[in-house]
Parts: C-alpha cells; structure tokens; sequence
C-alpha cells in the first residue's frame, strides 16, 4: 500500500467515525426527547397524574427544542461543533440527573424543558459534521445513515424506560438518558470540527452574507418540509389506532407493524440519500418523494374507505414515503446555506418542523374521529402543494 493509499484510507476511517460520532449525539438528545413520552403509564398509574396532566408534562422537550433549535444553530455558526455538542449534551445529561432527584411535578416537568432546551444542540451540529466530512457524492447516503438515529433512540427508550418505570419507578427510569447522553458529552470530544474557510476568507468569497436574502432557495425548501410533515405525522401518530379500531387488529398486532414499517422507513432513508448522490441532486428525488406521498396517502384514503385489505399494504408503503424526504430536505439546507449559515438554516428547517408536527395530533384527531378515510384524504393535499414549491438545485455553498 502506498503513502498516499494510507492517507486517503485514514481519511475515509475519520469521515465514518464522525458519521459515528454525530449518529451517537442525535441518538443520546433523541432518547431524552422522545423517551419522556414512555413514562406516561408510570405517571399515570404510580404517581396519580391524570393522562391530560401526564401528556402536558411529557411534552415539556418538545417544547423546549422549539425554542433553542435556532439560538443553538447560531452558535454552531460561531463556535464550531465540537463545543456544541459536549456543551448541550452535558446539560442534558445534567437536566436528566436534576430530574432523578426531584419529587416535584412541576420541578420534573422544568428539568425535562430545560433538558429539551439543550437537547435541540445534536441536530445542527451533528447534521454539520456529517455534511461537513462527506463530499457532495456521498452526502445523501450519510446524511441517509445520521437520519436513522431518531428512530434508534425512540426504539431505545421504548425497550428500556417502560420496564424500568414500572419495576423501579419513575426516578430510576430517568438515568437512561442521564447515562446515556453523558456517554454521548464524553464521546463527542473526539469529535473533529469540519474544515472550514476562516472568517476573513469567508468574507472575501461572500460565505458571510445572508441566504435568506439573495434567494428564495431556503424559504422554498423549508416551506416544503413544512407541508410534506403533515402526512408522515400523521401515520407516525394514528397508524396504531386506525389498525386497532378500523381494521380490528390486536395491540400486540398492531404494534408489531407499526414497529416493522418505523424500521423499513429508516432503511428508506438511506435509500434515498443514495439516490441522491446517484443522481447528483437533491431536489429532483425530493420531487419525486412528494409526488409518491400524495399517491400513497390518495390510496391509502380509497382503500381504507372501502375497507379493502389491500389498505394495509399502503399503509406500509405511506409510511415507508412519508419519512423519506427528511434527510434530502436536511442536507440541501446545510449544502446551499453554507458552513457560516448551516447551523441557523437547519435550527429554522427542524423549528418549522417541530411547529406543524406539533399541530398534526389535535388537527386530524378531529377529522379522524369523523373518518379516518377523510382524515387520509385531507393530508394528500398538502404534500400535492409542496410539488409546486419545491424548487430547482442550486449551486452549493460548501
């Protein structure tokens, strides 16, 4: 092997172990956000809270992500990821052990806000140093790989919280997180920030200047992950239910399914961001995603009205689609934004996100209870409009 095989073999070994490293930091924030929401039964059954009570405490780190996504991406911008991500990190880990401690409700539901809060640090900084340290052709297949990590800390605390709560109680259940993501602060120091142009170079190739004012590149883009949020919050929300109360299937049942299609939409991922790399552009397979959506959620309205058992299939195949589009969405933010603009781009691209999701529940619960078929009707809409929005590739600013 040769000097400069060794050199570029050490170089591809870095590049999978930052991938490695910013999969661990979105998992660790992952497994605290979406964790909370495990603990619902043992508040509900040990600690006497009511279900409307419990809910409202479990969404305190979905609340506090909206609010610092962007304040954490405008550090990044500053700072570098490294720092960020130990820093934020470390503060969950430190939310999480505060809330082990507390015997108070409203001071559990503050440590899970504030843990939120630093939470929101993992998704800039962990999306910058995969499209950092993979070049244009490789980007979409590892952002496609980094994508996975929500599932992978969903499916983390769903296989630890719920038992350890129930054995061991509320507090106990609480160190996963803490554990997990000072395991995560301790290991993010390895991380290596991306090469960038330094502030003055930046300055002279025009890196600094605002991408929200020379283009409407982001606002489209944006605007599009927006409404095509609507149906995959949707399925990721009511798949269950609508299995259970409409097809009349088990809860052991159900949930085998729901589970099987979470993990088929992971592998999805991937396979798109290989696409894009393949074809060499983001924007054209973001297309094409949004079109499918609208077919598959179409579909899945027809048959389901006409209780056909073909609908079962669609919904596997809508929510295989709808999650796909996440991660093209996600690095043709940080690819146009540039290393100066990234970290404020994305916090503006998840917080948007984060809104309509949090919209979708209450929304379709209304027209579900009317009709599931009508409620699978309505959210086609919105990934049809995207089509229109979503705009051509641009050059990049990496």
């Amino acid at each position: 092997m040769t000097t400069t095989d060794r050199v570029l073999d050490t170089d591809n070994a870095r590049k999978w172990f930052m991938l490695a490293l910013g999969m661990l930091a979105q998992t660790s924030g992952a497994v605290f956000i979406n964790g909370a929401a495990f603990l619902i039964p043992a508040l509900h059954e040990d600690r006497g809270l009511s279900l409307p009570s419990a809910g409202l405490l479990v969404a305190m780190p979905t609340v506090g992500i909206m609010l610092t996504l962007i304040a954490w991406g405008m550090l990044v911008d500053r700072i570098g990821e490294r720092i960020v991500l130990v820093l934020g990190l470390g503060l969950t880990a430190a939310a999480s052990f505060a809330a082990y401690f507390t015997t108070s409700f409203a001071m559990l539901g503050l440590c899970f806000l504030i843990g939120g809060m630093a939470a929101a640090s993992a998704n800039s900084a962990s999306g910058r140093v995969v499209v950092g340290w993979f070049p244009p052709q490789r980007r979409g297949l590892a952002m496609g790989i980094r994508q996975m990590s929500v599932p992978l800390g969903v499916a983390i605390g769903a296989l630890s919280i719920p038992p350890i709560a129930r054995d061991h109680g509320v507090s106990a259940a609480l160190l996963v997180p803490a554990i997990i993501c000072t395991l995560g602060a301790v290991l993010c120091l390895a991380v290596v920030d991306p090469p960038r142009p330094t502030r003055a170079d930046a300055a002279e190739q025009g890196l600094l200047a605002n991408p929200y004012r020379t283009s409407s590149q982001l606002w489209r883009i944006h605007s599009t992950s927006v409404l095509l949020v609507v149906p995959q919050y949707l399925v990721w929300t009511y798949a269950l239910v609508w299995l259970m109360t409409d097809r009349e299937w088990s809860a052991a049942s159900a949930g085998i399914l729901v589970t099987v299609t979470q993990i088929l939409g992971a592998f999805g991922r991937m396979g798109v961001g290989a696409l894009s790399d393949r074809v060499g552009s983001r924007m054209r397979p973001l297309r094409w995603v949004a079109i499918s959506t609208t077919v598959s959620m179409l579909a899945l309205a027809v048959t389901a009205w006409l209780d056909s058992p073909i609908s079962i299939v669609l919904l596997v195949v809508a929510s295989i689609v709808t999650v796909a589009p996440n991660g093209l969405a996600f690095t043709a933010v940080a690819e146009f934004s540039g290393s100066y603009w990234s970290g404020r781009a994305l916090g503006v691209q998840n917080t948007g996100q984060f809104i309509a999701a949090s919209l979708v529940p209450p929304a379709f619960g209304a027209l579900a209870a009317v009709s599931f078929p009508l409620a699978f009707l309505v959210s086609a809409v919105f990934p049809a409009l995207s089509v229109p929005v979503i705009p051509d590739d641009h050059e990049s600013n990496e």
